[in-house]
């Protein structure tokens, strides 16, 4: 199953198999940037464009797999965990979880998609059970299930962008020493426009927050600097095809007010939970891997800081072109978790 996350600037594919002794294998990844405007606050205003865009990412990546896991941003979700007396059968707890969903939804049921899983037994009530709901107006659903098919793909599974960044996230922190239990971990994900912040302990969220603040501003940057075209700044960003003065004039500033936002978030998370302290920062998106941002993020925080790679212990299958990868790696942390889900049937 292939591992699909179509965000605002770009979409994006990774494939993992496994070897004989069930160790990760990434098969294929890649990456087709979209135009700004095809896809605004999770919405697709161009489907056809955004289709296009995925039929090439599948065709660059090699891949002859049609099943494919993808997410939908938190936003178009509403999650809630609801506790539920132990011991139903499947049909009784799934009667109980749409009775208790009416509440919390603010839709008619036939408008949404809806679905659930046991998260474990009860940690306050003895005998009951905890139960996570999830569901998006079905209208999401089918948009990013059309985009898909259109591209000749099944979709077998929607996630939450979220989880599946989690998901990959907590792979990582469970080759931390004393595999990572009871390490606070803040995730900063920096995409084009929004810069999110997830704070976990234990594969438990302890916070989370989004910023409007991300990559696109440093495009604009360059060019308010150089006068060029948007399209022009986006591929000379990428490619590294800068003037000069592009460090000293542009980049710096931009790493130091990124690097300021990342102290404010963090400043957040600490006044509103009993927290005063987390033991790693951890930055992923296309424009965490900006020259100079991990060492600024600890001096100014004084916490150890570093740049997700979701590939990191896997093997590296012979599709994948590593130099290319390793550069684009921590872009496909959300893309990374979805393909994960294949493994966890």
């Amino acid at each position: 199953m292939l591992g699909l996350d179509i965000s605002s600037s770009s979409v994006k594919l990774v494939e993992l198999g496994q070897d004989k002794s069930g160790n990760l294998v990434l098969e294929r990844c890649a990456i087709v940037p979209l135009e700004r405007g095809w896809i605004t606050d999770g919405n697709i205003e161009k489907f056809d464009e955004v289709a296009d865009a995925v039929r090439r990412l599948v065709k660059k990546s090699g891949t002859k797999t049609k099943n494919v896991a993808m997410a939908l941003p938190p936003s178009a979700v509403i999650t809630k965990k609801i506790i539920l007396p132990g011991g139903m059968s499947d049909q009784e707890l799934e009667l109980q979880v749409e009775t208790e969903a009416n509440q919390y939804i603010p839709f008619p049921l036939d408008e949404v998609s809806l679905d659930f899983c046991i998260v474990g037994p009860s940690a306050t009530s003895s005998g009951d059970i905890e139960v996570l709901i999830a569901a998006s107006r079905k209208e999401k659903v089918q948009d990013i299930q059309g985009l898909a098919e259109a591209a000749g793909l099944k979709p077998v599974i929607v996630d939450v962008e979220s989880y599946a960044s989690r998901l990959a996230t907590g792979r990582l922190i469970g080759n931390l020493p004393n595999k990572g239990a009871g390490c606070i971990v803040a995730l900063f994900e920096v995409g084009a426009l929004t810069t999110s912040m997830q704070v976990i302990r234990d594969d438990e969220v302890l916070y989370d927050r989004d910023q409007a603040f991300g990559g696109a501003q440093l495009t604009q940057l360059i060019v308010r600097q150089y006068g060029f075209s948007l399209e022009e700044a986006e591929s000379k960003k990428r490619s590294g095809e800068l003037p000069d003065d592009y460090e000293s004039s542009v980049l710096r500033p931009f790493v130091e007010s990124m690097v300021q936002e990342i102290g404010r978030a963090l400043q957040f998370f600490f006044t509103s939970t009993p927290h005063n302290k987390v033991d790693y920062v951890m930055l992923a998106g296309g424009s965490a891997a900006l020259p100079g941002l991990t060492a600024a993020v600890t001096q100014h925080t004084t916490f150890a800081c570093n740049l997700v790679n979701p590939f990191d212990g896997m093997e590296i299958g012979e599709g994948v072109h590593l130099k290319k990868m390793t550069r684009e790696a921590p872009s496909y942390l959300t893309s990374c978790g979805l393909a994960l889900r294949r493994f966890m049937q």
